[in-house]
């Protein structure tokens, strides 16, 4: 149980350094590093607390505490996923309309070029 919870601790403070490493060089954006730094952090406390780990591993019926843990993460990079799914669905949407606001721009400047500046 100890090497389990020890493992998950590990990469938690790893995914930290991580995010904070990227967030220092620009290559995440800070409202995504807040995500990210909340996960990390909560994988953290519950790897390094055992009694809060066994009573939320009694209350979802999990006998072996550890697994609480690693139910947890999936779960929250799931939803962490879903979010990122939504957000880049949201940008290709954006982008779209962009382009079709940029291809009508330029349709108009090759109009009134050809129109001698009467658009």
């Amino acid at each position: 149980m100890d090497r389990l919870l020890d493992v998950v601790a590990g990469l938690s403070a790893l995914l930290i350094v991580a995010v904070l490493s990227s967030v220092r060089r620009a290559h995440i954006r800070v409202e995504y590093s807040v995500t990210w730094l909340g996960a990390a952090l909560t994988l953290l406390v519950l790897s390094r607390s055992p009694a809060l780990l066994q009573h939320i591993a009694r209350v979802l019926g999990i006998t072996y505490a550890p697994l609480a843990v690693l139910l947890i993460a999936g779960v929250v990079f799931l939803i962490m996923f879903f979010r990122f799914s939504v957000i880049v669905s949201k940008l290709k949407d954006d982008n779209i309309a962009l382009a079709q606001r940029v291809a009508i721009l330029e349709y108009r400047l090759e109009s009134a070029g050809k129109n001698g500046g009467k658009a």
